[in-house]
């Protein structure tokens, strides 16, 4: 088994911090469902990361939200954010990252915006999936009022993560600073 080194951990925990901070950037719906920049965030942390560590660096960020630390949206934490209203699409992060994580394996952009999309959306169905039943409404309902609305932004937010990732990995390797697998 390969041993995780220091700088690896740091990338992972760091990259948990950028997810906290971003989320914290949010304009508040009606549905409870606010906007952020958490999409960008998380799609970020596993283009750089990869798949393995971006989901553990999401994995890491639920945690320290979980045990009440104020990370997730709007300065809020606790079991209660997991488990209510948005605690799908948090439990999506996990896909997300991971699959845009995936950029580490092949260069092949269909491969990497077909799995990009993939995370998105089951992001999106983990999300309309526990509104639904928190909300105590049906799935197309639930789907028009909390993802419907969000996809086209969280699709640019991808995007513009999987650009920014490339420069900001150009500019690493460039300062002889290595990412913890090899990236896009």
């Amino acid at each position: 088994m390969k041993k995780t080194n220091t700088k690896t951990i740091v990338m992972i925990g760091m990259f948990a911090a950028v997810l906290a901070v971003l989320s914290q950037i949010s304009i508040p719906m009606p549905s409870g469902v606010p906007v952020t920049l958490q999409t960008f965030a998380v799609a970020f942390t596993g283009f750089i990361l990869g798949w393995k560590y971006g989901a553990i660096s999401a994995g890491i960020y639920i945690l320290i939200g979980t045990v009440g630390v104020p990370v997730f949206s709007n300065f809020s934490g606790g079991p209660g954010v997991l488990f209510g209203k948005t605690g799908g699409f948090i439990w999506g992060f996990l896909f997300l990252a991971g699959c845009c994580g995936i950029s580490h394996i092949t260069k092949k952009k269909t491969v990497i915006a077909l799995s990009s999309t993939f995370g998105l959306l089951i992001c999106h169905l983990l999300g309309v999936f526990q509104f639904q039943i928190v909300a105590g409404m049906g799935f197309w309902e639930s789907a028009l009022l909390v993802s419907v609305p969000y996809l086209l932004k969280d699709a640019i937010s991808v995007f513009l993560a999987y650009a920014v990732g490339k420069v900001v990995l150009k500019s690493l390797r460039a300062a002889n600073i290595s990412v913890c697998e090899k990236g896009i």
